[in-house]
């Protein structure tokens, strides 16, 4: 069973295909975030290590699919203001939006589900389109870069097993961002702490 999901794989990284494909994915990504564009990425990369595909190639179609999907997305917020205002992650990304300005874009960008909930409020509270363009370049540029670099390295880890590379590609995929995850989590808990200052004076004699 393997080995025939393997043949398939094979296959279709040496599609002719293959990069119109990661650019679909990466552009569906931006406002389906359902659809697995940073696993496609990584696999794709795994397969560049032997040669299958080209490494650069792989990042530079990730990184405009990912661009334009972003930007879609950008555009669904700015028609459906609305209807977003009250929903949970729209709060969170509009606070972390005051907070940071154009840079949570960035950061935003590795966060699952977080990518969109922030394009969607970028375009919901009228962000200025030149600073989201500015911003989402680098966001998507480096989240192409970051996905494409650890399936390779995977890939040359692994060089004759693709699957043990894909494998350690997904692994460090997540736990990089299980850290990111962990960090914000740890952040929010101690913002809403109260501090000494703000607890209430012992008035008990």
């Amino acid at each position: 069973m393997s080995h025939a999901i393997m043949d398939l794989v094979t296959q279709a990284m040496s599609s002719p295909w293959l990069y119109a494909a990661l650019f679909a994915l990466a552009l569906l990504d931006g406002f389906f975030p359902v659809v697995p564009a940073e696993t496609s990425v990584i696999t794709a990369a795994v397969f560049a290590a032997s040669g299958e595909t080209n490494l650069g190639l792989v990042i530079l179609v990730a990184a405009l699919g990912a661009f334009i999907g972003d930007h879609v997305s950008y555009l669904i917020g700015n028609k459906a203001a609305g209807r977003l205002r009250e929903r949970k992650a729209f709060v969170w990304a509009r606070r972390a939006l005051a907070e940071r300005g154009g840079l949570v874009l960035v950061v935003a960008r590795y966060i699952p589900g977080g990518r969109t909930a922030t394009t969607l409020t970028m375009g919901a509270v009228r962000h200025p389109l030149r600073s989201f363009t500015f911003f989402d370049a680098i966001a998507a540029s480096s989240w192409a870069v970051y996905s494409g670099l650890i399936g390779f390295f995977g890939g040359m880890a692994f060089e004759n097993d693709p699957v043990k590379g894909l494998l350690l590609g997904l692994g460090i995929a997540l736990s990089i961002t299980g850290v990111v995850e962990l960090v914000r989590w740890a952040r929010k808990r101690r913002a809403i702490q109260p501090s000494p200052e703000r607890l209430p004076a012992d008035t008990s004699v």
